[in-house]
């Protein structure tokens, strides 16, 4: 064993505005060589659709070798990979430093941004990475009113499926008119620019398109779970996507329009010693690991990073002070808690679970499994069943318990479990179930 191949793994900077990045020979070169590897070792084989997909093209060969399969069919392989992390994070033998310098996330990001550049996507999944811009023009009143009717319907289902190919059952998002940061504007506060440690700095909520447009309610829930805890809340002038939509299409020149407007926002707090919180595993992932590495030598984007933190690991760090407030009003009872991906790959616990546990007479069990719904993937007809295959350990875990309700830290996930559960077993936001631990 080489010197270095036992080290803690690394994540190289990603080098997207290089010309190899997106030259189609090169790409195609080193995927080869990654599938190649990953043949070779199959630990990854239960993780999702990518790698029995990968793995079928090759068997499939006379001698099984990857270099008999038709290229073209690598994009089975690519489009079935929603940059989870998960391979990288927990399964992979090969990952930086080792010397085969596998990342297979990464990879399949650069043959994303390829099909991007060469203008290959189709209408649909544009639709579908502009949350922001979709949940802005159906969350005109009377617009949000009629295509939530209209989605609950199953006409809605068959006409989504039939015009842009996105599944009749899979689980769609509410729309809201009176959106989170209507609610809240009068929490957007400039940042206190004090060198007073010893004075409580007030927390920034980036709310989220989906957490502002879609579901709002676990917005108000986190600022009311931190109010709690004397934890002043503000919200940023300005907020845009955080572009984790646009990054798994590939689209990396909208994810630095987006990174243009959010990071020097948020600069200002985290100079003024703010920390940062998002409702959404995902989007505090985006500024904690993605952006860093797409932007390696953007100082402000490198500030924000280490500024950023997940609301529960925030409300764990007070319970180690001996700061959080543990006056709950409400036990919780039985809960069953799916861990979601994007929350895992942080690499922080299970610091939603050990929160809520501190609610006297509640019983949190986590289940550490992916739901399927990554992203846009699980909404999809062409994934809709490999997607609904990948959440089965969830549903059944959650079936074969007597639980009083599950939670996932991320809406949709919970929404995907909810859309495919045969019991009935309400959803709840771990935020929500804070807030009402507190009797508020």
């Amino acid at each position: 064993m080489r010197e270095g191949s036992i080290d803690a793994p690394i994540r190289h900077p990603i080098d997207w505005q290089s010309d190899n990045f997106s030259d189609p020979k090169s790409l195609f070169e080193e995927l080869k060589r990654v599938f190649d590897i990953c043949n070779g070792c199959r630990r990854c084989f239960n993780l999702c659709g990518t790698f029995p997909k990968l793995f079928d093209l090759i068997d499939e060969t006379p001698t099984g070798d990857i270099n008999e399969v038709d290229e073209d069919k690598f994009w089975d392989v690519i489009d079935n990979c929603y940059l989870c992390d998960i391979c990288f994070k927990t399964k992979c033998p090969y990952v930086p430093p080792h010397e085969f310098n596998v990342d297979f996330p990464h990879l399949m990001l650069r043959a994303k941004a390829l099909k991007h550049k060469q203008k290959k996507v189709s209408l649909r999944d544009k639709i579908l990475s502009n949350p922001e811009t979709l949940g802005s023009f159906a969350g005109i009143p009377i617009i949000a009113q009629t295509v939530n009717a209209f989605n609950k319907t199953k006409l809605g289902g068959l006409v989504s499926e039939k015009a842009l190919g996105i599944d009749r059952n899979a689980p769609k998002p509410k729309f809201y008119s009176q959106t989170a940061r209507k609610e809240l504007k009068h929490y957007v506060n400039e940042p206190s620019l004090s060198n007073d440690d010893k004075a409580q700095k007030s927390v920034v909520l980036f709310a989220t398109c989906y957490g502002n447009r879609n579901d709002p309610q676990v917005v108000k829930d986190t600022v009311v779970c931190f109010e709690k805890n004397n934890v002043p809340i503000v919200l940023t002038k300005t907020e845009k996507c955080c572009g984790m939509p646009k990054l798994e299409l590939g689209d990396i020149d909208s994810v630095a329009k987006a990174k243009d407007i959010n990071v020097p926002e948020l600069y200002n707090y985290a100079m003024g010693g703010h920390k940062i919180i998002s409702p959404i595993p995902s989007c505090v992932l985006m500024f904690k690991q993605e952006l860093p590495l797409l932007f390696p030598s953007d100082e402000k984007v490198k500030a924000v990073a280490e500024a950023f933190m997940d609301p529960f690991d925030y409300l764990f760090q007070l319970e180690k002070q001996g700061k959080l407030n543990k006056s709950f009003q409400e036990s919780l009872g039985s809960i069953f808690y799916q861990v979601p991906c994007h929350l895992r790959v942080q690499s922080i616990g299970l610091k939603t679970r050990d929160v809520l546990e501190l609610v006297p007479n509640t019983k949190v069990t986590p289940l550490e499994k992916c739901s399927g719904h990554d992203g846009t993937y699980g909404v999809k007809k062409e994934f809709r069943q490999s997607s609904v295959k990948i959440a089965q350990p969830i549903i059944k875990k959650l079936e074969s318990g007597d639980y009083d309700s599950f939670t996932s830290d991320c809406p949709m996930a919970g929404a995907q479990i909810d859309s495919i559960q045969n019991n009935n077993i309400d959803y709840f936001h771990p935020m929500t179930l804070l807030r009402k631990a507190y009797g508020d």
